[in-house]
Order: C-alpha cells, then sequence, then structure tokens
C-alpha cells in the first residue's frame, strides 16, 4: 500500500531521501511511497529488459535496434514524477537531463502487474495519465496470471491490440518487427 509522507518537502531532492524498499513517486504536490515489488514482478521486469535489449536496443538477432529502455525511470508527467517499471523512447527521440526527472515522454511503458493494490493504480491512475501524456504503447504484464496486454494509442484512448498468455511466441506492438518469446518472461529459464 502506497503511502504519502506529508511532513517532507515535495521535490526532487527528497526523492533521493524515499528508505531502502520502497520506490518515491510525487504525486499532485505529494510524496508517494510503493513499497518495493515482489519477487515474480522483479523477475518479469528484469526479464523483459533482457527479452527487448539485445533486438531493440542492440539490433541483435534480426533486430532493428534503435530503442533506449530504462527501469523504473522517474518521469516528469503534467507536474508529477512518476516511476512506470519500464520505459522506451525511439533512440532519435531520447535526452537524458544531467539531473531532475527524464522529461521526454516514453514511446512505451511496460507496467508490471503486481498482487497488491499497485495493479489497480497501475489500471486507474497510470494507464490515463500515460494517454493523456501521449505514450504511444502500453503493456500490462502480470506474471502471476501469465499474461500480457498490448495496448496503442489510438485518439487519445487505450485500444487493446492483443493480449498473450502462457508461454507463446508472437509480435507485440510495438517492437513487433520480430516475434517474441514470451516464456521467460514469466519466470527463470531452465
Amino acid at each position: 500500500m502506497a503511502e504519502a509522507a506529508r511532513d517532507l518537502p515535495k521535490t526532487w531532492e527528497d526523492l533521493d531521501a524515499v528508505p531502502e524498499g520502497y520506490t518515491g513517486e510525487i504525486i499532485g504536490g505529494e510524496l508517494v511511497m510503493h513499497p518495493r515489488p515482489n519477487e515474480p514482478h522483479s523477475a518479469a521486469q528484469s526479464n523483459l529488459t533482457s527479452l527487448l535489449g539485445g533486438p531493440f536496443r542492440f539490433g541483435k538477432d534480426g533486430g532493428p535496434g534503435g530503442w533506449v529502455f530504462r527501469v523504473e525511470p522517474r518521469i516528469g508527467f503534467s507536474g508529477d514524477i512518476r516511476v512506470p517499471d519500464l520505459a522506451g523512447w525511439r533512440r532519435t527521440r531520447f535526452a537524458a537531463p544531467r539531473t531532475g526527472p527524464l522529461t521526454v515522454i516514453p514511446d512505451w511503458i511496460c507496467e508490471v502487474l503486481s498482487e497488491d493494490s499497485a495493479a489497480a493504480t497501475d489500471r486507474s491512475d497510470k494507464m490515463p495519465l500515460h494517454a493523456a501524456s501521449g505514450v504511444g504503447h502500453l503493456w500490462l504484464a502480470d506474471p502471476e496470471l501469465r499474461t500480457l496486454e498490448v495496448f496503442r494509442l489510438l485518439g487519445g484512448r487505450w485500444l487493446l491490440v492483443t493480449t498473450f498468455h502462457g508461454d507463446v511466441t508472437g509480435r507485440a506492438e510495438p517492437f513487433d518487427a520480430i516475434e517474441l518469446d514470451l516464456a521467460p518472461l514469466w519466470g527463470e529459464a531452465a
């Protein structure tokens, strides 16, 4: 459950003081702390980074390259600083400031759903925020249900393009240049 730290100033520097075991965001001028995710969440996040990094960052395995990925980046959205699980930018659009949050809106965000209330927040708060901010694609990965929902922004609203379930191979926008084996997403490779 998220905890609002009302006594603390709501500045960029305060995010560095968030205790270990928590992720901090600034939402509506308040510092909000979320417990670090559980192991299935962390494994899916790490495995997805590896799955996309080779072909889409480095151009390996027949992929086109040209992307930049960040794990739990601090991104400025309409005055808030939010922390999606994963974010990706086309390299030509990416710009990282020396200090402060990233200010270029990602082309793609993935939220890895957890058993706790964060999954509800990802759907009810973050999805509309990402749509209003112009994020082009959104993935919701649920390691417990072993599902990946792929959304495309269309006319300011999310269009569900496809849902994958289990150990399948498929093409998922915006990374549909090659087929992805989703089996490693759900756990450690044997």
